[in-house]
């Protein structure tokens, strides 16, 4: 950790505010070498506090090969013979009945890892999840959605990545959504960007500059396309004008300084956002492997946003730093949620 007298990268501030907080979070892959070793460097950091769910003596496996025992900060917890087991059944049945979930499915769902790790948020045993190097994204967002639900405030759930860029230097940002919803309509592009913007100032603590962006700027191109984006700007604005937003805008336009005063002279966002929503996933998904494969930037995602409590998706191809940064990012959710 830099001393006192020097400016913390976008990556050092992200976990050094997340020591700032006291959080508990579940990791539904509790065998996965992965988790744990994430897991336990996450506690070592002072990040947070964990629960390792899964069969006990796998898990107890896989903490003994990864240096690590039980205690206060590191738990296991076995949905077969939890004693929490009744209580989560009765909670998982009060809320699938309605979809024909019989008492003895609920009994049985809720020895799933996934979904015994979203009722330990949802019932307030853990403050965040985190999953994902196993199983696939679907089947966490499903467990995330049905278990814990959607925030009120939010018209749908969609992610997003923290972009850091190479070593640390120039400007960090957020890509929203990149990961989860495929052709949002106006209301929820303006909806994803606002709850982006929240994302942004609660996990960067930096103000957030948001280009809704298209592949025109300030009407250089008309098309459909085009419109939802402009729509989706101008319902933004008129949702949260405390917010600083403009669009639509080409990246260039939205990323350099110099672009940005050429195409767009009077915008207050051009050449300088830090939160870039897309309109739709193929956009967002390519955007974000481009930055992150030809410029160099670091990529932390996707995370899960519109949630009533924080669960997070890893990549199945993730590695051990990829765990304890997810579980950083969960935690600060947990604290700003």
């Amino acid at each position: 950790m830099p001393g006192s007298g020097m400016t913390l990268t976008p990556s050092q501030l992200l976990l050094s505010t997340a020591r700032e907080t006291r959080a508990v979070i579940a990791l539904s892959e509790g065998t996965d070498p992965r988790i744990v070793e994430g897991g336990l460097e996450a506690v070592r950091q002072g990040l947070a506090d964990i629960i390792l769910v899964g069969p006990r003596a796998d898990v107890e496996t896989a903490l003994k090969d990864a240096g690590g025992s039980e205690s206060d900060a590191v738990t296991i917890h076995d949905p077969s013979d939890s004693a929490l087991h009744g209580a989560f059944a009765r909670s998982y049945f009060s809320l699938r009945s309605k979809k024909g979930v019989s008492e003895e499915q609920a009994a049985g769902a809720v020895r799933d890892p996934l979904v015994y790790s979203a009722l330990l948020v949802r019932e307030g045993h853990a403050t965040g999840t985190v999953g994902g190097a196993v199983a696939t994204t679907s089947d966490i967002v499903r467990a995330a959605i049905q278990m814990i639900g959607k925030a009120p405030d939010a018209a749908l759930v969609s992610s997003f990545f923290l972009m850091y860029p190479p070593e640390d230097t120039g400007r960090a940002m957020l890509y929203s959504d990149c990961g989860l919803v495929i052709d949002p309509s106006v209301d929820e592009l303006a909806s994803i960007a606002a709850v982006s913007a929240g994302s942004f100032k609660a996990l960067m603590r930096a103000e957030p500059s948001i280009a809704m962006l298209s592949f025109s700027t300030k009407g250089s191109a008309r098309h459909d396309a085009v419109t939802k984006v402009t729509d989706a700007t101008a319902k933004l604005r008129a949702a949260r004008p405390d917010l600083k937003a403009d669009g639509e805008l080409q990246f260039d336009a939205a990323f350099v300084p110099s672009v940005g005063a050429r195409k767009a002279p009077e915008s207050e966002v051009a050449g300088h956002a830090n939160v870039m929503i897309f309109p739709n996933l193929d956009a967002g998904n390519i955007a974000y492997k481009i930055t992150q494969r030809l410029g160099g930037y670091a990529a932390i995602g996707p995370v899960m946003q519109g949630l009533n409590k924080p669960a997070n998706d890893l990549s199945r191809g993730c590695t051990a730093q990829d765990v304890t940064e997810m579980i950083a990012v969960t935690a600060l959710q947990a604290m700003h949620g």
